[in-house]
């Protein structure tokens, strides 16, 4: 991405604080660094703001690991909120999340449902200096965890195993815990946040995603052919057993979004544009009304 020049980067400035009124420099150039002032800081949105990259970030990590892309959506998120706090944490984001990786919903599971099945694991390198005598025994006992207690050492952060008289306690960092996927979902972990994904595509989702794509490629048409953004336009699609249901379910979501007056599904060739989709070939004509 290009630098922004200093003329714009000037302008952007006088443009904000014109309207903001909060610095009346007359140049960003000139203007003093604000001061840090940290009773505007909302320490529980910046904790919430955390969660919804987290989950986003797990989500889309999980898209990619099966190449299904953002624009097909997807049904469910399943969480296991370890505690009320984190339950309203999740809950005040939820609709940022769902926006963000186009899943339709976020579903609580309660931990001791057996849903989520969750396994530990030791790291020798960190426990090992501090329980070296004892650290066979203890390795065992940890991956030997069940899961009401893996829970609860989440919640609190510490367990403490009596192994051969001797006190000894885990932390956070000193065990890896993943969850196993379950038929359909995937799942994955990052600190004490657990989230399985719903990859299962219904037909329903399919059209629905197929009608997104076919958004995002007439955009793509209109913008190669120089059409304004207020420009209308008429489309004509060539019949295909792949998208004839799609495009008949989401007729007037497709002509809403791309300005369309008309969308005609057209048997044989269509004199215009070929796209290529992963496993079959579409052509699109768009006419400028």
């Amino acid at each position: 991405m290009a630098p922004i020049s200093p003329f714009y980067s000037d302008q952007l400035f006088t443009d904000l604080v014109s309207v903001t009124g909060r610095n009346k420099a007359e140049s960003v150039h000139l203007a003093d660094f604000p001061v840090y002032d940290e009773s505007v800081i909302n320490n529980t949105l910046e904790d919430r703001m955390q969660v919804a990259q987290s989950i986003s970030s797990m989500v889309l990590a999980l898209r990619r690991k099966v190449n299904i892309k953002v624009r097909q959506p997807l049904r469910a998120i399943m969480v296991p909120a370890l505690n009320d706090e984190q339950k309203t944490n999740i809950e005040a984001v939820k609709n940022i999340v769902l926006n963000e990786v186009n899943v339709k919903e976020l579903d609580f599971v309660d931990n001791a449902s057996g849903i989520l099945v969750k396994k530990i694991k030791p790291d020798f390198k960190k426990l090992g200096p501090r329980y070296g005598k004892v650290m066979k025994q203890l390795a065992v006992s940890i991956q030997d965890m069940s899961q009401d207690e893996i829970v609860s050492f989440e919640q609190n952060g510490r367990f403490t195993f009596d192994i051969d008289g001797q006190g000894c306690e885990i932390l956070p960092d000193d065990v890896e815990i993943v969850s196993e996927d379950i038929p359909g979902w995937l799942v994955a972990n990052e600190g004490n946040l657990t989230i399985a994904l719903d990859i299962t595509v219904t037909d329903d989702l399919r059209k629905e995603g197929l009608a997104r794509e076919l958004v995002n490629r007439i955009q793509n048409i209109r913008k190669n052919n120089g059409l304004e953004i207020t420009d209308k336009i008429h489309i004509k699609i060539s019949s295909s057993h792949e998208t004839d249901e799609a495009v008949r379910d989401y007729a007037g979501y497709i002509k809403k979004q791309v300005l369309a007056e008309s969308l005609e599904v057209v048997d044989g060739q269509v004199d215009g544009t070929e796209l290529d989709f992963d496993d079959f070939k579409l052509f699109i004509k768009i006419e400028k009304v």
